[in-house]
């Protein structure tokens, strides 16, 4: 473990030490040897995929660009449902807001069509225009979107907050960046903690950031695969709970932000991201989406009056359902055979965002303001007291 974790701090390093456009280094789409919630022995339950990530889910890939350096802590995450295919077949997809104090773009066309055409991008609060419209500029320049005068797109983009350790208003998330983290989206392992979207944000007072788990269900429930990918900006220290213990409450640290301590309001937002093989049609989707929020509750949310909760979900099943032009037939799995799926998804994203607190790093960012990460002895020592921590 030691040498996992010195292994993922030198390439921290290394990123930081790269060619520093707009005073930021920009870091493509590497996976890193970090810790996570399982190698502390943090105990959860149900059965991960091989990588316990949302690319467990066949198809799907993930891209980040990180912007870190100076008083620049920012990026861009991309999901694609399909990979490189995923604008020309897409896919059933739902949606949920828990609660609306965020973005998500193109959510109306979701409810309205069923479908996900095209990525899922997940960024900074003040760059969710810019990243829309790289992601059309991408669609346009590959000939993805039809040439016959229906050349349209309503990419979907989501947001939380990273303006404490972000210089926010400097708009430092270019086009590029958004192009290029679709550009470096692949399957197998997921880069997690203190990169892309995830790169500037802060959870439940500590160090925030990317996150993902997956679920394998059992044969008897149909060898389905859930994944998720979290974006944890949400939050407050003394409602944090890892493996049912409240943790937050035994762990000290300073206060993550200035204007308002850790204990009295409910900062930032979540964007989740839920992907499945299991045949699941719009509708059923939607009430997959719902069901997030029983994730977070574990984790100790109560989505506050400030948070954008936000959710997204969708099915790889179903290839060509999407497709213009043609009568399909399309399968689809019982609402009575739901339950094991509704599971997955509550265990997948509880884990995820517990993936997304164990690999971030202690940050220093803009003006100087400084947010620490979940210390791993300290936490593992918690555990252990309640007789919570797998030996």
């Amino acid at each position: 473990m030691i040498f996992a974790q010195i292994a993922g701090r030198l390439m921290l390093i290394a990123v930081a030490l790269t060619a520093l456009p707009a005073a930021a280094a920009t870091s493509p789409s590497v996976p890193a040897s970090k810790l996570r919630a399982r190698d502390l022995g943090v105990p959860f339950d149900g059965t991960p995929g091989p990588l316990n990530a949302i690319t467990d889910v066949t198809g799907v890939t993930v891209g980040h660009t990180t912007l870190n350096g100076g008083d620049v802590h920012t990026g861009v995450t991309a999901v694609l449902p399909r990979g490189a295919a995923s604008q020309k077949d897409p896919v059933f997809a739902g949606w949920y807001s828990q609660n609306g104090n965020g973005e998500m773009t193109g959510t109306t066309w979701v409810e309205e069509s069923g479908f996900l055409a095209g990525p899922v991008m997940i960024t900074n609060t003040h760059s969710v225009g810019i990243v829309r419209d790289a992601v059309i500029k991408w669609h346009v320049d590959r000939g993805d979107l039809a040439p016959d005068g229906d050349a349209w797109a309503l990419p979907i983009v989501a947001e939380t907050w990273d303006g404490w350790l972000n210089d926010i208003n400097g708009f430092h998330v270019t086009a590029q960046n958004a192009i290029d983290a679709l550009n470096s989206a692949h399957g197998g392992a997921v880069t997690e903690g203190s990169v892309g979207g995830g790169t500037g944000m802060i959870c439940n007072g500590y160090k925030g950031g990317i996150g993902t788990s997956s679920r394998r269900l059992s044969a008897k429930d149909g060898g389905y695969t859930v994944g998720v990918l979290v974006q944890c900006n949400f939050g407050v220290r003394e409602n944090l709970r890892i493996a049912g213990i409240a943790v937050g409450r035994e762990i000290a640290a300073p206060e993550p932000y200035v204007f308002m301590p850790s204990d009295l309001g409910e900062h930032g937002s979540i964007i989740v991201v839920v992907a499945t093989d299991a045949p699941l049609l719009a509708h059923q989707l939607k009430r997959v989406a719902r069901r997030v929020t029983l994730a977070l509750g574990r984790a100790g949310s109560i989505s506050g009056d400030g948070s954008g909760d936000i959710f997204m979900a969708f099915s790889t099943a179903n290839a060509g359902a999407g497709v213009a032009g043609k009568t399909v037939a399309v399968s689809m799995l019982p609402n009575e055979s739901m339950n094991a799926i509704f599971l997955a998804t509550v265990e997948a994203t509880e884990e995820a965002i517990d993936n997304a607190l164990i690999a971030a790093e202690d940050m220093t960012g803009y003006k100087g303001h400084r947010v620490i990460a979940m210390p791993h002895a300290a936490l593992q020592a918690v555990l252990r007291k309640y007789n919570r921590l797998v030996q």
